[in-house]
């Protein structure tokens, strides 16, 4: 009797037919698990730059000013990359001249992803007080509002990640409402 070795053609389309069916089901939630790290990543960068941001204020008795700069000015557009610098002149503006230093910054987010924040900047006061209002970073990958995640800053200044308080596996503001980019 002759032994054979390899496989049978039946053999090998029943295998295919395996894999196929794994990477139907393994594939989409692959994509989201992709999807739910960078999002993570990114709300841990805004937080740690606002974290370096109140330090920075506290230990230097100056302002600190966190935003997205266009040359020397903020403006408001979060999905820039964002900076965050010693305000010596307390101008608002970045002003190298002045031997202001950018402390820290964290890239722009991937194309189409949303990041918001209520005002063109934030100012930490050498107390590490947010200066004006309390507000929440909001980020939103495209077209996944069931991964939107934010950083909130309270008037004291301090940054805490949102969480999903509900269990609606979306994350909500401390008022309760679902972290959006709008």
């Amino acid at each position: 009797m002759k032994i054979s070795k390899g496989f049978t053609l039946v053999e090998l389309m029943v295998g295919v037919a395996i894999i196929g069916i794994a990477l139907a089901v393994a594939l989409p939630n692959f994509n989201n698990w992709i999807v739910q790290i960078r999002v993570d990543n990114e709300i841990s960068q805004i937080h740690r730059l606002l974290l370096t941001a109140r330090n920075t204020a506290i230990n230097l008795e100056h302002e600190v000013i966190v935003c997205p700069l266009d040359g020397k000015n903020c403006v408001d557009d979060w999905s820039r990359e964002i900076s965050a610098f010693v305000d010596v002149n307390n101008n608002g503006d970045f002003d190298s001249a002045d031997n202001e230093t950018i402390i820290r910054v964290k890239a722009a987010i991937d194309d189409g992803d949303a990041l918001t924040f209520q005002r063109t900047s934030l100012t930490y006061q050498p107390t590490g007080q947010a200066g004006g209002a309390a507000g929440t970073f909001a980020y939103c990958p495209k077209d996944l509002p069931q991964f939107n995640r934010g950083v909130i800053v309270s008037l004291r200044g301090r940054a805490i990640q949102t969480r999903d308080t509900d269990n609606d596996n979306i994350d909500e503001t401390r008022a309760g409402a679902d972290v959006t980019c709008e």
